[in-house]
């Protein structure tokens, strides 16, 4: 084993161990104090992660640029880590609670749900890493609708297995990303049985991917979603969960996006990429604070042309 795996091993030993205690220490807090507790993890996580803050503030500078100061930046990037570290201890708290879950978390839109469902085609939920979409997916379970997710496995097989147990008591399916031939099998079929599959379009696809504007840079994109809705008929739905002021939380479910025909299928894939990426930019715009900025969204160059960021 090099040195660089057994770095590995042991940052996600002590994650672990971090995990652990804090899912001791949050069994004797109640609703409010959770939050506080949230906000030691975040400074303390701001400073000891000095890769994941670099990131965050290197993908802020590139998606901003110079409409924001570097305080402006840093701020949002310290609130990123604090809505990071309150996510994580509510999936604690609150996937233990469902009772306090459903008063905690409001759903806006579902009639719009409801009108894609009676298609009887299934749904695909296109979204992001934002806000707390993991309490996303169990308060959708706990309304009693049939709903799986695409996932990547966990680098810790142990943080897997516990969160893999806390989704299965809310009935959501776990599919993972791969194998790949696994992944569309399993995904088709739960459409085709109208179920509700929540796919991710946030990160970075690598070349396996179209490359479409986000935040005015070329970023590689999954097509997954357009090519399952054309093979199944599923509809399209943009829904995101969005954190209050008073760390509640509101599901929101847009209209149906209807797909955009064209001449060709590259053409098509391409445009209606950029139109669900262009809902989910509108969001982080929004609520800038409530994305992922750790991850390095433009990595992925296109092949020709210069090569900016990442």
């Amino acid at each position: 084993m090099n040195s660089k795996k057994i770095r590995k091993s042991i940052g996600r030993f002590f994650g672990w161990i971090g995990l652990i205690t804090c899912s001791s220490v949050i069994r004797f807090l109640d609703s409010k104090r959770i939050y506080a507790y949230a906000r030691k993890i975040s400074t303390l996580g701001y400073i000891i992660a000095a890769k994941q803050r670099k990131i965050a503030l290197e993908s802020l500078k590139l998606a901003f640029g110079v409409s924001l100061t570097g305080e402006q930046i840093e701020q949002i990037a310290r609130e990123c880590f604090d809505n990071m570290a309150k996510s994580g201890v509510e999936l604690l708290f609150l996937l233990d609670k469902p009772q306090l879950l459903r008063q905690r978390v409001k759903i806006v839109g579902k009639e719009n749900l409801e009108a894609a469902l009676s298609k009887g085609k299934g749904v695909i939920l296109v979204s992001g890493h934002f806000g707390n979409f993991p309490l996303m997916l169990a308060r959708i379970g706990l309304e009693g609708y049939q709903v799986s997710g695409i996932m990547r496995h966990m680098r810790d097989k142990r943080v897997e297995k516990m969160f893999l147990e806390k989704r299965e008591h809310f009935n959501i399916k776990t599919i993972y990303s791969q194998p790949r031939k696994q992944c569309v099998e399993k995904t088709i079929r739960y459409l085709r049985n109208n179920e509700l599959v929540f796919i991710p379009m946030d990160q970075n696809f690598g070349t396996a991917g179209v490359f479409v504007d986000f935040f005015g840079r070329k970023a590689a994109t999954a097509t997954g979603p357009i090519i399952l809705a054309e093979r199944t008929k599923a509809a399209i739905l943009p829904c995101f969960i969005v954190r209050q002021s008073d760390d509640a939380h509101k599901i929101i479910f847009e209209t149906e996006f209807n797909l955009v025909q064209k001449d060709n299928n590259q053409e098509k894939l391409v445009f209606n990429i950029q139109k669900i990426t262009d809902i989910i930019e509108a969001y982080i715009r929004k609520y800038p604070a409530q994305w992922g900025w750790i991850h390095r969204r433009w990595k992925s160059r296109p092949s020709q042309g210069p090569i900016v960021g990442g």
